[in-house]
């Protein structure tokens, strides 16, 4: 594909941040997601799922806990207000309160050179929080096509990051090509958290206690049910989220369906992560939207598959 340029700072106005903050903050989010919130420390970040009863994914989350009795979500703004909704229903008696963040917090992305410009070390491992001065969060990301990515949380009124502006419809693009996928609203309860390599990425947690759909989530991991994995895959045509995929011999039965989708700004082509069947994906001969629609090609990930945990 097109060589493309990934480099400095993006607006990323389509997250949003829902704060959970009281003595239960860390213990509520623990029983409602799939990873471990009560040892998360002020070093980490955490990737997480919100699932249904069913152990269907319903919103996705960058997690940290800048202050002891504080921790953050970052999540896609489409379906910030119904999944605040929801996670308010279970409140009860904790000690704790939600609440849409949003406006006040600045969210950026930064890539290649921009780490480096605000003193982080591009070379930090994904699910690394980096704190500068006190109000200030920086997650590190998994990076694409080997270009650093990291996530940049301050206060709505502070200055924005150093470096060149990057568009961010770039941006959408390198969250493709990380491999990593982020839960909007026409994916919901579309998969369980494996169908898009959260186990593989550090997004679920097999050894903490129950949230919503855990055994779901634990049964198709240890007893081989999981029949389904997500893939990088690029088209020359445009592929459209929540999109079925097809197998060149059969128009009738979809086989998958794309979890997130970016078109690269040169022109590129479009680049897609598809949750798929595993035996059609080794049948080859993919196609978006229909048996005769664009053909998928399919590239290798940024991180590798675990077989088990």
């Amino acid at each position: 594909m097109t060589t493309v340029v990934l480099n400095g700072v993006a607006t990323l106005s389509h997250l949003g941040v829902i704060r959970a903050e009281g003595p239960d903050a860390a213990s509520f989010l623990h029983g409602q997601l799939t990873q471990d919130f009560s040892l998360l420390g002020a070093t980490e970040a955490r990737l997480a799922a919100l699932c249904t009863a069913k152990g269907r994914v319903i919103a996705s989350f960058i997690g940290i806990r800048p202050q002891p009795e504080s921790i953050l979500l970052v999540c896609s703004r489409d379906i910030l207000a119904a999944t605040l909704k929801r996670l308010s229903m279970y409140v009860l008696r904790a000690k704790v309160k939600l609440t849409d963040a949003t406006d006040q917090f600045a969210l950026c992305g930064l890539a290649g050179t921009a780490l480096t410009a605000n003193g982080l070390d591009a070379a930090t491992p994904p699910g690394k929080r980096t704190a500068i001065g006190d109000d200030i969060s920086v997650v590190s990301l998994y990076p694409a096509d080997s270009v650093p990515r990291a996530l940049w949380i301050a206060p709505a009124d502070h200055a924005a990051p150093a470096g060149p502006k990057l568009d961010a419809d770039l941006w959408q693009w390198s969250e493709v090509r990380s491999g990593i996928v982020t839960v909007t609203t026409p994916i919901i309860e579309a998969f369980v958290p494996q169908m898009i390599n959260y186990e593989s990425v550090g997004g679920v947690n097999f050894k903490k206690g129950c949230y919503p759909g855990q055994e779901i989530v634990a049964r198709s991991q240890f007893r081989g049910t999981l029949k389904r994995r997500t893939y990088l895959m690029q088209a020359d045509a445009p592929v459209a989220v929540g999109q079925e995929v097809f197998a060149a011999d059969d128009g009738e039965q979809p086989v998958g369906t794309v979890a997130q989708a970016a078109q690269a700004p040169d022109g590129g082509g479009w680049s897609a992560l598809v949750s798929m069947q595993i035996s059609a994906l080794e049948a080859g001969g993919l196609h978006a939207g229909a048996a005769s629609g664009p053909a998928l090609t399919v590239e290798p990930l940024p991180y590798p598959l675990l077989e088990d945990i």
